[in-house]
């Protein structure tokens, strides 16, 4: 199939759909709305991921000392007081298993990629900071991506206060790491680690053959299901391949709930597949 096939089939989609897809450092072989915003859902915890790594190199914080699993954080909003994690909305029963005792921050960062773990998250986040997350998105290039809040902070929300993503600074986040652009080769190989170590493989790895590496996490919430990736090919250089998907809940004649995710899911693997058979032909050298 060739790219203006695929944006006919694209431009069908309800909702919007950005997709990002090219060689690590040259330009996308294909992009589609890249610059739109999306509510981040879990691919903001990429950036916080590399914000808690970039924290350990500087010495700030030591990865395998233990700290507190706890369930209750500072809402960004100020004035808002505490907030919570529900264990019905998280992915991860083993960050719960471990709650009033400790863990160390290297556990539950992996944990917040490979089970996508929302309490592992805001227990990061709170070690490291918004600020230090904002300065990995504008380290990595982004232009319109930002992470306000934690997890499940709905009075933030409420306020103004969100997590937005575009494809485009997906692969730049991604890329960044993949590059040793973000922090030291020796640490940005050990974030590298946790996302080939991602076990939630139902979009994007899904269009890939079996026992292909890929780097990437995945999001979703209702109306949402994106996927960023960095896929090491045996045969070929790696590549970037970055789609999002953001269909309103109230869509007319759409599907709903379980049935509207599992069409975005084949989506996602559906345009992976299609990256993948191009990835000999991958875009142009800046």
């Amino acid at each position: 199939m060739s790219w203006d096939a695929l944006e006919v089939e694209l431009a069908a989609v309800a909702g919007t759909v950005s997709v990002y897809a090219g060689r690590l450092g040259r330009r996308p072989a294909y992009t589609r709305l890249p610059d739109a915003p999306h509510y981040a859902a879990s691919t903001m915890k990429v950036a916080v991921l590399a914000a808690l790594h970039r924290v350990a190199e500087a010495g700030e914080v030591e990865l395998d000392a233990p700290v507190p699993v706890v369930n209750e954080f500072d809402s960004a909003r100020p004035g808002a007081g505490r907030f919570s994690c529900a264990a019905d909305y998280d992915n991860d029963e083993a960050v719960w298993a471990r709650l009033d005792g400790t863990a160390p921050l290297r556990w539950l960062a992996e944990r917040m990629i490979v089970r996508s773990s929302n309490l592992a998250t805001n227990l990061v986040l709170g070690h490291v900071g918004l600020p230090a997350v904002a300065e990995v998105w504008a380290d990595s290039g982004a232009r319109h991506s930002r992470t306000q809040r934690g997890i499940e902070d709905f009075a933030a929300r409420d306020a103004g206060l969100d997590n937005q993503v575009t494809a485009a600074d997906l692969a730049r986040l991604l890329g960044g790491i993949a590059r040793s652009r973000l922090a030291s080769p020796g640490t940005c190989a050990a974030m590298l680690d946790v996302l080939l170590g991602q076990e939630r493989g139902e979009d994007l790895a899904a269009g890939l053959p079996p026992g292909t590496r890929i780097a990437h996490k995945n999001g979703w919430v209702r109306g949402i299901r994106h996927g960023a990736g960095i896929v090491f090919p045996d045969d070929a250089p790696p590549y970037a391949v970055v789609v999002c998907t953001s269909v309103p809940p109230d869509a007319a004649g759409g599907p709903s709930g379980d049935d509207r995710d599992e069409q975005a899911r084949r989506l996602l693997a559906r345009v992976s597949a299609l990256v993948w058979a191009a990835r000999h032909r991958l875009g142009t050298v800046d």
